[in-house]
């Protein structure tokens, strides 16, 4: 899963979503350090952290989204970005970037994330922790 925050304390803001996955989602595994960012998408003053974690869970893909919204509207998060890509600001963002080998394609949940290669807030945290043995 790939984690940003871009409003408040960024940094507790995803130890909160990472401590709230380990809770309703399943094992956090591995997570990556954290890397400071531009706001991809849309323009804003407020710099995002971002970073990855591996989490196992019994969970199926879209069990896995409903519980990720509902830690993101937890955690303050009001609106989700609408298609197409009407990115802002927010406290958090987590995304599914993949599930095992899976391909979905629903118009709610797209795995891999299509748009994770565009993205090096994505691949670098997710190249660190791919390379955590």
């Amino acid at each position: 899963m790939g984690l940003g925050s871009n409003l408040g304390n960024r940094e507790e803001n995803i130890r909160k979503a990472v401590e709230l996955i380990g809770q309703h989602v399943g094992t956090v595994v591995r997570q990556s350090s954290l890397i400071e960012t531009e706001p991809w998408g849309f323009k804003s003053d407020n710099r995002f952290l971002n970073g990855v974690i591996l989490c196992e869970t019994t969970l199926k893909p879209q069990q896995v989204l409903k519980e990720t919204q509902r830690i993101e509207r937890e955690l303050g998060r009001k609106r989700k970005t609408k298609v197409p890509h009407h990115y802002h600001d927010r406290p958090i963002d987590i995304d599914i970037l993949l599930y095992d080998d899976l391909h979905i394609d629903e118009p709610n949940l797209k795995i891999p994330h299509p748009l994770m290669h565009e993205r090096d807030f994505v691949m670098i945290p997710l190249e660190e922790i791919k390379n955590i043995e």
